[in-house]
């Protein structure tokens, strides 16, 4: 019996089948179909008694490989793999849903994901009730009879709280319904939520699955017949993942461990050197005993993840005079870089959420966001300090 593979050798040698060049690096697939030897096969592949690749909006070589890595890793029976971490999400939901159905979702969301319940979802008839993340046990008094399935991000983005999976996880049992998680702030080295109890589970590959800012990718894992039925949707639909974009996603995934590693490294320590500065408000990570679900996370992560949230002293202004003053992080609404990055979510990923939202979610003018880069801490810790002055 064959010892199973630890995460990083499965990470660097997955790989699609060798071509007749025999080449030790996974070569680009960069076509939009795929021939046939004759009429016979043709049709057998289309009515899918044949497996094969018919179409690059179906599946590619290479979006196979990443989808198969990503499954590997979340310990998922399948996959299928998006242009972005939104077209992952609205796939998944839009699959899942049908008018007249209800979503139960944890307030925190992504500003987009909160687009989708409060703006587009209502003309489907299709309505949500959100959860505060401080009140779990308000859950299970907001579930219906047509409720669909549940809702988390975990960490949360921008706030970094952590919900426990478990807890979750009893519930949709209970009453008999799908546990959806975006895992996007751990990725699948951190945190595994379909070992929690979750169906499926959604990254947006864009950030530290990619870890550079390259390309933009979504991925959907879960059960065999749910994901089915999310590739039935999404062949008709469109939003598959370019190839060259899951060549590039799928040799990310072969250094994600130990870039993971360092990004958590180095985000605990800017935690710990903000949460003793004066101009600092307070201070969320994951990994700090003074994180309100500290145990959870230790319970389900295995680091604290590369996302630290805090707000600056001095509200609207105090965080204009932060932002203005960094000189080497990177202004961006994107995360999971090399690069470290500052974010202030009232204004950029979440300006569209309605303020009294932002309040109940912890978002405030003075809010920051970093994410974690893999520069020298020394550095980045002098321009945080520099800039709060």
């Amino acid at each position: 019996m064959s010892q199973e593979k630890h995460f990083e050798t499965l990470a660097v040698r997955t790989q699609s089948e060798t071509t007749q060049f025999s080449e030790h690096s996974v070569p680009l697939y960069l076509t939009s179909g795929f021939v046939f030897d004759d009429a016979e096969e043709m049709r057998a592949s289309f009515a899918e008694e044949k497996q094969r690749d018919l179409y690059s909006r179906y599946s590619n070589p290479n979006v196979n490989e990443f989808v198969e890595k990503v499954c590997l890793m979340e310990g998922a029976e399948s996959g299928y793999a998006f242009a972005s971490g939104m077209a992952a999400v609205f796939s998944t939901f839009a699959t899942l849903l049908d008018a007249g159905d209800h979503v139960v979702s944890c307030s925190s969301v992504f500003g987009a994901t909160h687009g989708l319940f409060t703006k587009y979802f209502p003309k489907w008839n299709i309505e949500c009730s959100y959860f505060n993340i401080n009140e779990l046990e308000t859950i299970e008094s907001l579930i219906r009879p047509n409720t669909k399935f549940l809702y988390a991000e975990t960490p949360t983005n921008p706030g970094v709280d952590v919900i426990d999976l478990d807890f979750l996880s009893a519930i949709c049992k209970k009453h008999n319904i799908l546990l959806v998680i975006d895992n996007c702030f751990a990725t699948p080295y951190l945190q595994n939520p379909i070992k929690h109890g979750a169906d499926i589970v959604i990254h947006s590959a864009t950030k530290l699955m990619d870890g550079q800012g390259r390309v933009l990718g979504g991925v959907a894992v879960g059960k065999k017949e749910l994901i089915r039925e999310i590739y039935l949707f999404s062949r008709l639909t469109g939003p598959a993942m370019s190839p060259f974009n899951a060549w590039v996603l799928s040799k990310s995934l072969e250094t994600l461990a130990v870039r993971t590693e360092k990004h958590c490294e180095n985000a605990l320590k800017i935690a710990e050197f903000l949460e003793s500065h004066p101009k600092v408000k307070w201070v969320k990570y994951p990994f700090l005993k003074s994180h309100p679900q500290y145990e959870i996370a230790k319970k389900q992560m295995r680091l604290g993840g590369s996302i630290v949230a805090f707000e600056v002293e001095g509200g609207v202004e105090g965080g204009r005079s932060f932002f203005d003053n960094i000189k080497m992080c990177s202004l961006s609404a994107n995360l999971g870089d090399t690069r470290t990055i500052v974010t202030h979510p009232a204004s950029t990923t979440h300006a569209k959420v309605e303020p009294e939202v932002k309040v109940a979610v912890g978002i405030t003018d003075g809010s920051v966001r970093i994410s974690a880069g893999l520069e020298h801490i020394d550095d980045i810790i002098a321009d945080l300090k520099q800039a709060l002055g």
